[in-house]
């Protein structure tokens, strides 16, 4: 069983607004005997740093004194710390695999089936579940059919419910530009994030690849390069880095 934890970078921007340009979504997908190891490993952080609360990415901003932020009475430095800490948990797993979906908001509105912003999360999301089946198909072997779940955050009860519809749709649609979801086991599993580490690690999936792509700052992502899904020649774009629509990026 491998589990799929999804979270998306901010909302998905409107059609008037030019800024941000992208769109993420970052999934980080655990096997279920990696479950433990990578859950202890993140409680222990969170213990040994005395860090009590939820994970975000914009936590980590040297500027954010939220006060559900467990970390707003840290510097940057320390809170870099945490952040590097925090991807060396991540790829010190072997078998844990990350993925992203990046969606340009220009291009996409620019296609005829895109006109708001639950179009462009849709789009988003069936680009990155899409590629969760592939990789679900690769980790197959005849007489062994290797299956999976898709965790994501909860955002709000009509959020949700769109999501909930869209992820079924997905799993049940005859369209010919739709994968066929076989290895997939029931429905959209939604948490809140503060009660979910893989939610939380997800969302630091995202927030990595969405400042490298929208403030052209690669650093944080290079943290997480070693866990990104590749295929066998070892090419990222398409497996781990996935742009969406295909067409008219800048």
């Amino acid at each position: 069983m491998h589990i799929l934890f999804i979270d998306e970078s901010g909302t998905p921007p409107k059609p008037t607004v030019a800024d941000p340009s992208y769109f993420v979504i970052g999934g980080i997908i655990i096997p279920e005997h990696n479950w433990h190891s990578i859950r202890d490993a993140m409680l222990g952080m969170k213990a040994r740093r005395r860090i009590r609360g939820e994970i975000k990415w914009r936590y980590f901003a040297p500027g954010n004194t939220d006060n559900r932020n467990p970390m707003r009475h840290l510097d940057w430095p320390e809170r870099d710390e945490i952040r590097s800490e925090i991807y060396q948990i991540i790829c010190s797993h072997p078998d844990i695999r990350t993925m992203a979906a990046i969606c340009s908001a220009p291009a996409a509105y620019a296609m005829q089936s895109i006109s708001n912003q639950d179009d462009i999360y849709h789009l988003t999301y069936k680009t990155l579940s899409e590629r969760f089946q592939y990789y679900l198909q690769d980790q197959s072997a005849p007489g062994r059919k290797e299956l999976g779940i898709v965790v994501s955050d909860h955002r709000g009860p009509r959020d949700d419910k769109r999501l909930r519809g869209h992820h079924q749709k997905l799993l049940h649609s005859g369209a010919e530009f739709t994968s066929r979801y076989e290895n997939m086991i029931e429905g959209l599993f939604l948490e809140q994030s503060n009660l979910s580490v893989g939610v939380q690690l997800a969302d630091m999936v995202a927030g990595a690849i969405w400042r490298g792509f929208q403030k052209k700052d690669p650093r944080w992502a290079a943290m997480i390069d070693p866990s990104l899904r590749r295929n066998r020649n070892g090419q990222i774009p398409g497996y781990g880095i996935i742009k969406v629509p295909k067409i008219g990026w800048e």
